[in-house]
């Protein structure tokens, strides 16, 4: 339980709970499209506010052993990773080569972040 609660891990914990809170803020309401652009705004705006409690304190706690740049790395790959899954899954949306490929790409930038 001390390794997840560790300046290392409980970042990457926290950012990919945010992000399954901002993913639903951003593109949940794109299954709901009768539902007015206003009401739409409000709800996501609404999602994204417990958003903000995880990613501001993991971002707060990983800045003891990640650098800004570091961090904002890993909350671009872990964004992908958890749109992926909601893309799939929620949205019905079908993945292509092209995005594997893509996204793939991204994470090699994003290791060389990383990198000593």
């Amino acid at each position: 339980m001390a390794m997840l609660l560790s300046p290392k891990v409980l970042p990457v914990i926290l950012l990919v709970m945010s992000n399954v809170f901002m993913t639903f803020a951003w593109y949940g309401h794109l299954k709901f499209k009768a539902a007015p652009l206003y009401a739409a705004v409000m709800f996501s705006w609404g999602i994204a506010f417990f958003e903000y409690w995880l990613a501001v304190p993991a971002n707060r706690i990983g800045h003891q052993v990640y650098s800004a740049a570091e961090l904002k790395t890993m909350q671009e790959v872990i964004t992908l990773a958890v749109f992926v899954v909601f893309s799939v899954f929620y949205l019905k949306e079908a993945i292509t080569w092209n995005h594997v490929l893509g996204f793939t790409l991204i994470a090699g930038g994003a290791a060389l972040i990383f990198k000593a």
